[in-house]
């Protein structure tokens, strides 16, 4: 057994939006490396333009070498988030890592966008996390190594990307601001607290569906350099590992990769959001 496999193995990650795309990506790469792994997802059946259920992601993660049980519920739901954290202690015996994954997107400019989808975006975004980082707090405090990772960006106040989609960019923003505060809030617990965010465009169906989806997937890098990274991060000491907003392709650099071509996006793969 690896070192990295030590520090896996047995341990409990809880982890919202994990269906599919970016959070399944980052659960299986807990779970090849024998993490077990509570899906808390909406998609209990298919979604005709959205690949995976929260029970296909569970049979995925099994494969892969893991243990997995899946959790239908809404992020944005007191009750659900409970109901997901207490399916990982019952089954696995407590939570180890807290993966505020689950996302609502919308970049309409402000005149377009229509309440109710900004209210989306600030439930599922900042709401979610809060509820799904709240819930974990009384068993990371138990855990051997525990880590808290937000897929969410580093904080950018160019004016190109406050006044692109200023609704959108507060909602990540905030998720951002969330875990840099409970950084500090946290530091006497030892818990690590990070956010994740990739370099590039992820081929995600949320690209698929973009207008010109296929060509854009073609430079777009595969989700797994999103799961190797987060892997990365949450196997350092949590103690020294806190406070960071991390970029995927530099988290794996400085861990020693050094060709990012095998996951793909082609010689010049499209630049995501909020990175200059």
């Amino acid at each position: 057994m690896t070192g990295k496999q030590q520090l896996f193995t047995d341990r409990t990650m809880v982890i919202s939006g994990g269906s599919r795309g970016i959070g399944l990506a980052i659960a299986l790469a807990a779970a090849r490396q024998g993490a077990n792994v509570v899906v808390l997802a909406k998609t209990a059946e298919p979604h005709p333009r959205l690949p995976g259920t929260v029970h296909t992601a569970v049979a995925e993660l099994e494969a892969a070498g893991g243990k997995a049980v899946a959790v239908v519920g809404d992020v944005r739901n007191e009750d659900d988030v409970r109901r997901a954290v207490e399916t990982g202690v019952d089954r696995f015996g407590g939570v180890d890592f807290c993966i505020n994954n689950a996302s609502a997107i919308t970049t309409a400019p402000t005149a377009e966008l229509t309440a109710k989808r900004f209210d989306l975006m600030q439930e599922v975004n900042i709401r979610g996390t809060f509820l799904l980082t709240r819930a974990c707090l009384p068993h990371l405090r138990r855990a051997p190594n525990p880590h808290v990772l937000t897929v969410s960006p580093p904080l950018n106040l160019s004016p190109r990307w406050l006044g692109a989609h200023p609704a959108y960019t507060q909602s990540k923003y905030g998720m951002t601001l969330l875990s840099l505060g409970w950084a500090a809030e946290f530091a006497a617990d030892k818990i690590g607290v990070n956010c994740l965010w990739p370099q590039t465009y992820i081929a995600t169906s949320a690209v698929a569906n973009m207008p010109d989806g296929q060509k854009l997937l073609a430079s777009a890098r595969d989700p797994r350099i999103m799961g190797d990274a987060a892997a990365e991060i949450l196997s350092r000491p949590a103690e020294h590992t806190t406070g960071n907003c991390y970029v995927d392709a530099r988290v794996l650099i400085d861990s020693g990769v050094a060709e990012l071509s095998g996951y793909g996006g082609g010689d010049r793969p499209i630049p995501d959001m909020f990175l200059d």
